[in-house]
């Protein structure tokens, strides 16, 4: 079985299912959450996801408020660049409808090509390579890779032609909670060897 069939099938019985923007195809709070999980753990996230989403249920709510509004309600959350962007982003998105490729949706403020290949799968199902850090790691370990643009082409070839999504989360997933910085469980990987 190929290293993408492996994932999908792992993800199905082991992965997380329950985060609270999983289950949607909605670009605006796959982006949200995006942003937020940027070098941010999902535990810490969460709370500040559903706080965002009951004052800013949609693009157009966020785009209306005004920057130090959307900084108040981020604060605690760090990296604060991210707040402002978030920000510029959503006034644009406002005006011209959110971008439906990978490759329009990284010309968004603080939206990198990773983020955007990650929303673009969520969102419209389209074939793109992730790449942040907990897939770095993955892919250093099991194709013994420490260049970037080697784990690029990697994550590329490794796109299956189904199943995008599922197999976008169990990258994901496989990063946090197996392949783990600090004492990864290679035994419980379902791609080992």
């Amino acid at each position: 079985m190929a290293f993408a069939q492996k994932l999908i099938a792992w993800q199905r019985r082991h992965g997380r299912h329950d985060l609270p923007w999983q289950g949607t195809t909605d670009p605006y709070r796959i982006w949200l959450s995006e942003v937020m999980l940027q070098q941010t753990q999902v535990s810490t996230v969460i709370p500040y996801y559903q706080r965002f989403l009951r004052k800013y249920p949609t693009v157009r709510a966020l785009a209306s408020a005004s920057e130090e509004e959307v900084l108040e309600l981020w604060s605690g959350l760090g990296y604060y660049a991210r707040g402002r962007n978030l920000h510029k982003a959503a006034r644009i998105v406002a005006m011209d409808g959110f971008p439906r490729t990978a490759e329009k949706i990284a010309e968004l403020p603080g939206v990198g090509r990773s983020t955007a290949a990650a929303i673009a799968a969520f969102a419209f199902g389209e074939r793109a390579a992730i790449l942040d850090g907990n897939v770095k790691r993955v892919l250093a370990r099991c194709f013994l890779l420490a260049d970037k643009e080697q784990m690029w082409k990697q994550a590329e070839t490794l796109l299956p032609k189904r199943g995008i999504e599922r197999y976008t989360q169990a990258l994901m997933d496989l990063g946090a909670t197996i392949c783990t910085r600090a004492n990864p469980r290679c035994d419980a990987c379902p791609v080992k060897g």
